[in-house]
């Protein structure tokens, strides 16, 4: 430990240094929170108490198994209390957790995990085939655990099964301190184009995210804000960017947990009402699904907070969502930024309602607390923050990914410059208020100019009967890139006609809202929308469909 001796200031030989590693989160828990509940959808409870045993417990196990610090420990499971004590117990003992992404094609799961090259592997039996002859297929892989809602039993080549593992290890494991910037988690992006890179965070990074994300929250009123009275039930999957990261912050805060296993829409609203879920966050498409469920049921949500991203929250989107009792927001981020760097901020002293928190719910947000944005142009030099003018938002903040995982030239130009490029295009009002208007991959060069499809897509979108919608250029001959709109329509809206929809765009036109050449060419109905695994449009895809006549 290094310490300060100039005119007399040296620290005591007996002060602790206090690393920022990830069991520190659990100290307020542990005061304050031991008889608090974590619930496994319908399947199991534990209070706080019987959760901090059962990190022991499994400690011992891995340990047992003979693991070593720097090993890395991959998780394929459903949304699960088992997810949330491999979030701690695993980076505790310095292992890497690796969070596997079901939702990616076999050849890729078998990609990250041959990349990432795990010692060990917690496996849900309904993911067995994913691996297929582990053998041959993940030859780093010289222990499994098994893990199993169904009464399966364990096959001969893993170790056991969890529950059983750990009702047979001691109950008390002294988890050391270590160096905060030891690898604590990583995961694999799930790119539109190429191998899926693996980023990666310190314990540092992690312990500093879950404070600006709970600083960030507190910022706002009640009526949106996260608060110790709230009860916690993530919509977004545990493999991806550590659920948000916000699993660790209610866990640090010491909340009644709700985790949901899979995401199917009547279990969702159904634990919303058994619990009294007051807290979540998803992407658009699981809002969509949720509002439809209850639509339904004729049920209505009792003032429940959402956080959307990963998508745009569309001004329509965000209106049904109010109208149905959900206080829907934005936070703004990426895999490479842990992710969160932006929320929502609402400073009006008054109630929230639909005319005076809008525009507020459906921005990208504010910087949270440490968090350094700036627009920058395509030299790399900073913008006015005029609430106009657009560039790529870059940014500094100290949970960022350093790099990409035995690739740094992909992580050299991450960080070009110095400052991390998200490769969104945005704008910065003189209040901080970020507005991104689309992907640098995705803007519409239409004539030289540049067109939003993001923005086009929010305009449409008000349309009553548009249930879904991707916007995306086409190659023109006059003018190099047109825009077309892709929409699904809502049931019951059979009538609506393409220019019906289009007539929104050609409004906004005539109120100088967008430029002329910003009115899509052509409206296509579709059945679906391509999305990625983790719930985003697929515009890469979209794009090769439809070059290839088949959307």
């Amino acid at each position: 430990m290094n310490r300060h001796t100039s005119h007399g200031y040296e620290a005591s030989s007996h002060a602790y240094p206090y690393p920022l590693i990830i069991k520190q989160l659990l100290n307020r828990a542990k005061s304050v929170s031991l008889d608090q509940e974590i619930f496994y959808a319908d399947k199991a409870r534990f209070t706080y108490r019987e959760f901090l045993v059962r990190i022991q417990r499994f400690a011992n196990v891995l340990t047992n198994l003979g693991l070593k610090r720097g090993d890395v420990v991959a998780v394929m499971d459903w949304d699960s209390h088992r997810y949330l004590e491999a979030y701690f117990a695993i980076p505790m003992l310095g292992l890497i957790l690796q969070t596997v992404n079901i939702r990616l094609s076999p050849d890729k799961i078998l990609y990250t995990l041959n990349h990432a090259k795990p010692k060990a592997i917690l496996l849900n039996s309904e993911f067995m085939p994913m691996i297929g002859n582990h053998i041959h297929d993940v030859p780093s892989v010289e222990k499994i655990i098994w893990l199993d809602d169904h009464a399966t039993p364990a096959p001969d080549f893993t170790v056991g099964e969890y529950e059983e593992l750990l009702s047979k290890a001691n109950d008390s494991f002294d988890f050391p301190d270590f160096d905060e910037n030891t690898i604590a988690t990583t995961f694999y992006t799930s790119g539109t184009t190429g191998d899926p890179k693996g980023v990666f965070f310190s314990h540092r990074q992690i312990v500093l995210h879950a404070m600006g994300v709970a600083m960030g929250a507190s910022l706002n009123p009640d009526e949106v804000g996260l608060r110790y009275s709230d009860v916690y039930m993530p919509i977004t999957p545990m493999f991806h960017v550590n659920g948000w990261g916000i699993p660790y912050v209610a866990t640090m805060i010491g909340l009644k947990q709700i985790y949901p296993s899979r995401y199917v829409p009547s279990l969702l609203v159904d634990l919303v009402f058994k619990h009294k879920v007051t807290f979540t966050h998803c992407v658009p498409t699981i809002l969509q699904m949720m509002l439809k469920e209850a639509g339904e049921r004729g049920v209505q949500f009792d003032g429940l907070k959402m956080i959307i991203g990963g998508s745009r929250l569309t001004e329509g989107l965000a209106k049904s969502a109010l109208a149905s009792g959900i206080e829907v927001y934005t936070a703004y981020g990426m895999s490479e930024t842990c992710p969160v760097i932006t929320v929502a901020t609402f400073d009006t002293k008054e109630p929230l309602t639909l005319e005076n928190s809008l525009a507020t719910r459906i921005s990208t947000g504010s910087p949270t607390p440490l968090v350094d944005l700036q627009i920058w142009d395509e030299h790399g030099q900073p913008m006015p923050q005029d609430g106009k003018t657009v560039g790529e938002v870059v940014v500094r903040a100290p949970w960022l990914t350093q790099s990409y995982f035995k690739n740094t030239d992909a992580g050299d130009a991450l960080w070009a410059g110095g400052y991390l490029h998200t490769q969104d295009i945005a704008h910065l009002s003189s209040q901080g208020v970020l507005q991104v208007t689309d992907r640098l991959k995705d803007v519409i060069k239409s004539g030289g100019e540049w067109v939003s499809s993001l923005e086009i897509e929010t305009i449409l979108s008000l349309h009553p009967s548009v249930a879904d919608i991707a916007v995306i250029g086409v190659p023109d001959d006059k003018w190099g890139e047109r825009p077309i709109a892709l929409v699904v329509k809502k049931t019951n809206h059979d009538d609506t006609t393409p220019n019906d929809i289009l007539a929104l765009a050609v409004q906004a036109y005539e109120r100088e809202i967008i430029p002329k050449y910003g009115i899509p060419n052509e409206l296509r109905f579709v059945a679906d929308i391509p999305k990625t695994s983790v719930g985003k449009h697929d515009k890469k895809v979209i794009r090769t469909l439809v070059a290839e006549g088949k959307l």
